[in-house]
Parts: C-alpha cells; structure tokens; sequence
C-alpha cells in the first residue's frame, strides 16, 4: 500500500466516522437539537473537519439521505436486471432491502421522523424520489409476472402496494417491537402470505353458531 493510498483510506475513515456521528445523534436527539459540537466531538475530530468533508450540518445530512437513495437504486437495478421468476426477484429485493435496513436502522429512524413526524428545519429532501424508485420497480415486476401468467390477473398497483405494505410492517415491528420481530425470515412470511392469499380455495362448510 502506497503511502497515498493510506492517506485516501484516512481520510474514507473520518468521513464515515462523521456520517456515523451524525446518523446516530440525528435518529436519538432529532436533527434540530443535534449541534456540530456533538457531531465532531462523537467522531473525534474537529468543526474544521466536518466542514472539509461536508461543508455543514445540512450538507452532512443530505449526504446521508443521498445515500439512501443510492441504496434504493442500486437494488432495483439489481432486481430488475437479475434472472428467474418474478416472485423469486421479488423476494430477493425485498430480502436484500430489508437486510440494508437492519444495517442503517438510524438513517431509517431519522427518515421516516422527517418524512411522517413534525418539521425539524432540516433542509429540503425530496424522500418521494426514493419512494417512487422503489414502488416504480417493484410495479414493474409485478406485472411482468401478471403478464407472463405467474402472478394472477389482477391490478398490478394493488399488488405493488400490498407488497410494500409488508415491508412497512415488518420494518415497523423492528423499530417498536424488536422482541417481536423476526427480521428477514418474519419479512419473508409475511410476503409468502401474500403470494399464496388467504383465501381457502375448498373452505369446509361449517353451520354458522
């Protein structure tokens, strides 16, 4: 490793010890009540350092949430150019996302209280971008299997919505009931509930009491 090549992996260290930092205190403390002080003294660095790397708290913010966005659109890309049926990419972007979640579950917190909760004056971040990525590709799926008879008629928007649905409700009981939750596996029965319907197609004729 060449002495350049060191400084270069350094300097990657401090801007994720930063990005750390900060994921962490804007998820605890919210954006607006976090300061650059926190910041840089949870990293180990100084105010001048953050500033290099990111100009300012909202630069550091958009930084994380950019990042999300690149999560998102690298695994719909994955999903949507992978091979195999529609419900075995399905599964495995829904898989693969939710394991990124788990990973960054302070960036899903300081998201969804952004997005859901009351403003907190941080900058501007368009989370529909991430959203319509997601849904866009995954309705897309869903009616490539409509089309090739996989999946039943139907519409395709519910189903997309449906799906989503479970994991919003998986990655809910994570966030509030993590005794509860059964991460990726949990995840997973959930959606082959959904693919399989509830619907008893021969249902036993029984009086009513």
């Amino acid at each position: 490793m060449t002495a350049e090549d060191t400084v270069v992996e350094q300097d990657e260290s401090v801007r994720e010890r930063l990005l750390g930092a900060a994921s962490r205190l804007f998820a605890t403390k919210g954006y607006s009540a976090t300061t650059v002080r926190e910041i840089v003294d949870a990293a180990g660095v100084t105010k001048p350092v953050l500033y290099y790397y990111f100009g300012s708290k909202e630069g550091l913010y958009l930084e994380l949430m950019g990042q999300a966005i690149d999560y998102v659109q690298a695994l719909t890309a994955q999903a949507l150019e992978a091979r195999g049926s529609a419900r075995q990419r399905i599964d495995a972007l829904f898989d693969r996302t939710f394991e990124v979640m788990l990973d960054h579950l302070d960036v899903v917190r300081i998201m969804d209280s952004t997005y859901y909760g009351p403003p907190q004056n941080a900058p501007f971040f368009d989370f529909e971008v991430l959203h319509r990525t997601f849904e866009n590709s995954l309705r897309g799926l869903v009616e490539e299997g409509i089309a090739s008879g996989e999946l039943l008629p139907g519409d395709a928007g519910a189903v997309t919505f449906a799906l989503i649905g479970a994991l919003e409700i998986a990655k809910g009981i994570h966030l509030c009931h993590p005794e509860r939750s059964r991460g990726r596996e949990g995840l997973a029965r959930i959606l082959d509930v959904i693919f399989r319907g509830v619907l008893n197609p021969t249902p036993d004729k029984k009086e009513p009491s």
